[in-house]
């Protein structure tokens, strides 16, 4: 087993906005986009702030490549029903913020890639990466994906016309089984486990391994860590109880209908029974608590 390694969501907060680190952020993108990525440098974003933002378990980075292209990368650890929905939002706003103003207009509208890491259960599916993008397919012909003209490419510097538009990964962290079958899959190990194995190769890792080692931090630093991973666990623990409280009070109030509903049909065969003896419905309405209306419509079947 390897050394503890802070988790990457500290590591984005403290460590890897400083550009002697970029190394590392670097490595990472490179193996999750499938291209090399040379960072910039790392803008400010909202979350990074200390603010009540914290207590959604939340972080997020912002890099600017050598390319002029945005990445944001996020993860959150709270269950978010409309994440897909801020994730469009996210997006859509920093494009609008960093578009550039001048005569040029649209053309300046930066590229954007958009990483998310999460920490619980988002959506359904069996994978643990998914990867999305902006493709325009013919309606009569499946196979013919629209292209931009030779002008296009040539003004703009692109290939296809998904190239302008935002890229979408999501990395389920809880759903990865701990088994790393490439290079990809040892950053994701690390993002679940905070660990990095002594035989991993993936391009950042040994980096990562050399400065996100908990105990090279300082007094204080450690310090702040630990309180913030007891501070995490205690989170946890309240969502749990609050969990299983509903699940509680859920059967509770089932088994308290359930009995309602029995003494009520209890009550109905009573009327029924009492009908065909042809007692009056006053007498029946006292004996078996049922209204006037409910017993006038037993009648009527």
């Amino acid at each position: 087993m390897g050394r503890k390694l802070v988790s990457f969501d500290w590591a984005m907060k403290k460590i890897l906005r400083q550009k002697a680190n970029f190394v590392i952020l670097e490595g990472f993108l490179t193996e999750l986009l499938k291209f090399d990525v040379k960072i910039e440098e790392v803008l400010e974003s909202e979350a990074n702030q200390e603010s009540e933002e914290d207590k959604f378990n939340r972080v997020d980075l912002l890099a600017k490549n050598e390319k002029g292209q945005l990445i944001l990368i996020e993860v959150q650890y709270s269950s978010e029903i409309n994440y897909f929905q801020r994730m469009l939002y996210g997006l859509s706003k920093l494009i609008t913020e960093y578009i550039s103003k001048g005569d040029s207009g649209y053309r300046n509208i930066k590229k954007v890639y958009s990483v998310n890491i999460v920490y619980f259960a988002l959506g359904q599916g069996e994978d643990y990466v998914y990867y999305g993008k902006t493709e325009f397919r013919g309606l009569h012909k499946k196979d013919d994906i629209l292209r931009p003209s030779k002008r296009q490419q040539e003004d703009f510097g692109i290939d296809t016309i998904s190239d302008i538009y935002p890229e979408y990964y999501i990395l389920r962290i809880n759903q990865f089984n701990d088994i790393a079958k490439d290079s990809l899959d040892e950053w994701i190990y690390f993002l679940k486990n905070e660990e990095i194995k002594s035989d991993f190769k993936a391009k950042g890792l040994s980096e990562a391994k050399e400065t996100l080692d908990i105990m090279k931090l300082d007094e204080k630093a450690r310090a702040i860590y630990r309180r913030k991973e007891e501070n995490k666990m205690y989170r946890a623990s309240l969502l749990y109880t609050a969990k299983l409280k509903g699940i509680e009070e859920g059967i509770k109030k089932g088994v308290e209908k359930g009995k309602r509903e029995g003494e009520k049909q209890k009550a109905i065969e009573i009327a029924k029974n009492l009908l065909l003896a042809n007692m009056d419905i006053e007498f029946v309405c006292k004996t078996t608590g049922l209204s006037v209306e409910e017993i006038g419509e037993l009648r009527d079947l």
